[in-house]
């Protein structure tokens, strides 16, 4: 078996140096595009692999994100999290996903690696509360609809006016007694914009909010479990401000069992508008978050940080009100 190509041999083939080599591999430098080329070719040629070890080291960079999101079960963070992985392996990053379950141990041992240098950057949305390692973090993070401490920058949806336009538009239906589904108040998510907005407009209404408490780590019975609890309370119910599709969907579910007619005497609006809750509900009324452009900025964010520069913006994108048949 023939010995590796070496860089040396790389400088030879395509009539450089060493140095011009390096500089390509590292992207560093003015360089003509015919040289860029040329070493290029040449690396194919010889079959040249670049020692990534070596380069990471070099660089003092890993080129490893980590995403540390409650599931991939979810139809909002699966689409979620396939937008930023795409946008970062543009970038140049791979990816180590992490799925916490709301596991606060499992989010410790991401942030711990990227303290101990084993990654350049993280990408939080899990739901976990009062983790002080990020009050004295001073590396790069970008969280999205999630805050974890006021120094580190957000990407979120415009939660409060999605709250707003859902529970005006089943006003303008002629519903008089609108429910709507969130996490408990103690949880400190975006979400409980939702819940404001709603809450504004019911009480500009001159109408009495109610707000039925789903857990986001519930298993499906006991969500179901609340919700048929929410008609047993309140048979009188005409609509239903849920704060997430998955929600709408089970209330639809269980609302249909009861002999219920969505979009008749039964209207639900959703929240997320992901690709997947609109194939198998796409008669769902929802207010669409921008999950593409959500990503896009997370990433953006982030790349920014771990170039050096961590004067981060947060970002807050608008949400728009996608009509189906149901509300």
């Amino acid at each position: 078996m023939g010995q590796r190509p070496k860089l040396e041999d790389v400088a030879k083939e395509a009539g450089v140096s060493k140095t011009t080599v390096s500089r390509v591999l590292n992207r560093r430098g003015a360089l003509s595009q015919a040289t860029i080329d040329k070493v290029h070719q040449a690396m194919q040629k010889l079959n040249y692999r670049p020692n990534v070890v070596a380069r990471q080291l070099y660089r003092q960079k890993t080129n490893q994100v980590g995403l540390v999101f409650p599931t991939v079960n979810d139809p909002f963070f699966a689409e979620l999290e396939s937008h930023l992985a795409h946008h970062l392996y543009a970038l140049g990053y791979t990816v180590i996903m992490g799925n916490s379950q709301n596991n606060p141990d499992k989010e410790r041992e991401y942030l711990h690696m990227l303290m101990d240098g084993q990654i350049d950057g993280l990408i939080v949305g899990a739901h976990n509360e009062g983790l002080s390692e990020y009050e004295q973090l001073k590396m790069p993070v970008v969280a999205v609809e999630r805050a974890v401490a006021e120094h580190i920058p957000t990407v979120v949806s415009d939660n409060y006016h999605g709250g707003v336009i859902a529970t005006q538009r089943l006003l303008e239906q002629g519903c008089r007694h609108i429910i709507h589904t969130n996490y408990p108040p103690t949880d400190a998510s975006p979400n409980q914009l939702r819940r404001a907005g709603y809450t504004d407009v019911m009480q500009e209404a001159g109408l009495n909010p109610v707000v039925y408490e789903i857990n986001f780590d519930l298993p499906v019975e006991d969500k179901l479990a609340v919700i048929n609890q929410l008609f047993d309370d309140h048979p009188e119910v005409d609509g239903v401000v849920a704060d997430n599709d998955t929600n709408a969907s089970l209330v639809i579910t269980v609302a249909k069992e009861r002999g219920r007619t969505i979009g008749n005497d039964l209207k639900v609006i959703g929240f997320d508008g992901s690709d997947m809750a609109k194939l198998f509900r796409p008669e769902l009324t929802t207010v669409a978050q921008p999950i593409h452009e959500l990503a896009i900025n997370a990433v953006q964010m982030l790349d920014q940080q771990i170039n050096g520069d961590m004067n981060v913006e947060s970002v807050k994108l608008p949400v728009a009100l996608r009509i189906g048949t149901t509300g």
